[in-house]
């Protein structure tokens, strides 16, 4: 499973060597690099990103991370007030579920202070030692999370409880007298457009995923076209879990769509 990590740095230009750092370590095979990106905090208090994360299948993630943080941590106190709970809520659920956990969110925030830069990434690693090494030789430092697809589980869970509400609603409906009739056919109808978007939604994440797996497959491939030994072994063993984790993800985003067609259907 691949994870997000994040290094503080002390200003600019050691975020950049950071960058070329990741960059010589996939290029040896001690990490997969998916995607980076480079972050500043002003001495405002405004958070934004210095260098943005590559637009392809490979970046969604880490760009995604980064305006969750940006949403989160990215303005001055008084602009987060002016967000309002709402707005601070939802970009706290879009860490939530990329499965970037709290404790990771709070050690960004404290690392974050004015003037600083830091560089966000997604790697696949065996070994946290190589990484490490090279981010304190540049006076990084390093917190990781690892990247757990909570919105898929989220996904079959919501549509499980979505198909039962609709099924509840039209058994009522049929039951009802004339003046509830009315508001149930309008919740009826409120549901069922839930569940339109849902499945587009849905739709959308599956052709993501393939996507994403396909990108990430030709990555690790092309590591370990130029790797022998352990190196290769373990770059393949990545190839691997990868995989594994595609299928499962891919079975669960398949089962909740699956779950949409039915109810659309009836």
């Amino acid at each position: 499973m691949s994870k997000f990590i994040f290094v503080s740095f002390p200003d600019e230009a050691k975020a950049y060597e950071g960058t070329r750092a990741l960059e010589a370590l996939h290029a040896e095979g001690s990490l997969t690099l998916y995607g980076t990106a480079v972050v500043a905090k002003g001495q405002d208090g405004k958070l934004s990103a210095k260098r943005e994360s590559d637009r392809g299948p490979l970046g969604i993630a880490v760009g995604s991370v980064v305006g969750g943080l940006v949403g989160l941590l990215g303005g001055p106190i008084g602009a987060a007030i002016g967000l309002g709970v709402g707005a601070l809520l939802g970009s706290l659920n879009d860490l939530t579920n990329l499965g970037v956990s709290r404790e990771f969110i709070e050690n960004v925030s404290k690392d974050l202070t004015p003037g600083s830069v830091a560089v966000l990434a997604e790697v696949s690693e065996e070994w946290v030692t190589p990484l490490n090494a090279r981010m304190s030789a540049l006076g990084g430092i390093v917190h990781r999370t690892g990247r757990a697809a909570v919105e898929d589980e989220l996904s079959q869970k919501e549509m499980t409880s979505v198909k039962a509400e609709l099924s509840q609603l039209k058994a009522e409906y049929t039951h009802a007298k004339a003046e509830s009739k009315a508001a149930l056919k309008a919740r009826i109808d409120a549901v069922e457009a839930m569940e339109h978007t849902t499945s587009e939604r849905l739709h959308t994440r599956m052709t993501y995923l393939k996507q994403e797996t396909e990108a990430k497959l030709k990555a690790l491939q092309a590591q370990a076209s130029k790797a022998s030994g352990d190196l290769k072994a373990k770059i393949e063993n990545r190839i691997a879990e990868l995989h594994v984790d595609g299928e499962r993800r891919s079975h669960q985003l398949k089962e909740a769509w699956g779950l949409t067609k039915k109810a659309l259907a009836s």
